[in-house]
């Protein structure tokens, strides 16, 4: 049976490496969907240069899927809706990403309504199979790749994933569908292991590595990873990022992205300035992410700064309970005042009634 492919000029953008923001939720007061400021989010990123978007994931919130809420369709076929149009007014590509979970009924489900709605490949969330061993996992994930290409996602377990080692990677990197692997445990050791698993796979030509690794972005995009394999030695380089952290300040993401394409196409070395860059990045995200309570509040703290620039009216979740934590709004005013050039409020006041409209 021949397996679902996005079309080549897509697959060729995937694998140059683009700048991927995870979309949050807007909500009302009374936490329905507001429809104006989704819209306008949507539209932020586009104009930003994202030229990739990753919806229904964990920033757009999984409670997306319970089914008196029955928001995960609605959610995709908005971004889609608004992608389409820039597309078409632009003549630019977007990668349409969109998030899958649950076992496997409820994935391959997840994945048809996504290639629906125009989606390019799923995002294969793992979390779901807590105590499975490793082919019990393939055998799922080549279920829904028989439905639409997979982008693959090591999720850290801190916020609901769990460990994957070296020999699932390689095992999953081998399935014929799978176009691109998210590396996104915020661990070092745990990203060379999927590293390594892609390099003995046989297919590390065919599948575009991304960093999900919000605590250390510059760095993986700077590093060309090397391991030796049979017949010689695989180079790996992480092409771009499908981030959380990506979902705010998304305009200077952008010129930090294409700044640092530049410096590794340049092979000249990698200048101080961006790794000193790098780590102020990673300052911004432990603010954003509440690093400091365990990741309780990192999606209320990416509301908090897309509320502050007025994307959004407020930071509401579907989760009543899931809020700031203590001391996390001062690590948000703490950031904002160390490192201004990190922001582009400018950037939004300056478009935010059009996007609105």
């Amino acid at each position: 049976m021949s397996l679902p492919l996005p079309h080549q000029d897509i697959l060729s953008l995937i694998n140059k490496g683009v700048v991927i923001p995870a979309h949050p939720l807007a909500l009302d007061k009374h936490r329905k969907m507001n429809e104006r400021r989704q819209r306008a989010l949507t539209r932020y990123y586009l104009d930003s240069g994202a030229r990739g978007m990753a919806v229904g994931v964990h920033t757009t919130q999984f409670e997306i899927r319970d089914s008196e809420i029955g928001l995960y369709k609605p959610v995709l076929e908005l971004a889609s809706e608004e992608i389409d149009g820039f597309c078409k007014m632009q003549n630019q590509l977007v990668v349409k990403i969109a998030g899958l979970t649950g076992k496997t009924e409820q994935a391959v489900a997840e994945a048809q309504i996504a290639i629906e709605c125009g989606y390019h490949t799923g995002l294969l969330s793992l979390a779901a199979f807590k105590n499975v061993n490793n082919d019990a996992l393939i055998e799922h994930c080549k279920a829904v790749a028989e439905i639409i290409p997979l982008t693959g996602f090591y999720l850290q377990p801190a916020v609901g994933g769990r460990i994957l080692d070296c020999d699932f990677w390689r095992a999953f990197a081998q399935i014929e569908n799978v176009i691109a692997i998210k590396i996104a445990p915020f661990n070092r050791y745990q990203t060379l292991d999927v590293l390594r698993g892609i390099a003995e796979s046989g297919r590390a030509k065919e599948i575009a590595v991304y960093t999900g690794n919000d605590d250390n972005i510059v760095s993986d995009l700077l590093t060309t990873f090397e391991f030796p394999v049979e017949n010689g030695k695989i180079k790996i380089d992480i092409v771009g990022g499908l981030l959380g952290h990506w979902a705010v300040w998304t305009k200077r993401v952008v010129e930090i992205f294409n700044d640092i394409q530049t410096v590794k196409a340049l092979g000249k070395g990698i200048p101080a300035s961006l790794l000193t860059l790098g780590a102020e990045i990673t300052d911004c995200n432990s603010a954003f992410f509440d690093v400091k309570n365990s990741f309780t509040g990192v999606i209320s703290g990416i509301h908090e700064v897309l509320r502050r620039q007025g994307l959004l009216e407020g930071i509401w979740t579907l989760n009543p309970h899931e809020e700031l934590s203590p001391g996390q709004l001062e690590e948000i005013d703490r950031v904002y005042k160390m490192y201004p050039h990190l922001n582009d409020d400018d950037f939004v006041k300056e478009n935010l009634d059009r996007w609105l409209l």
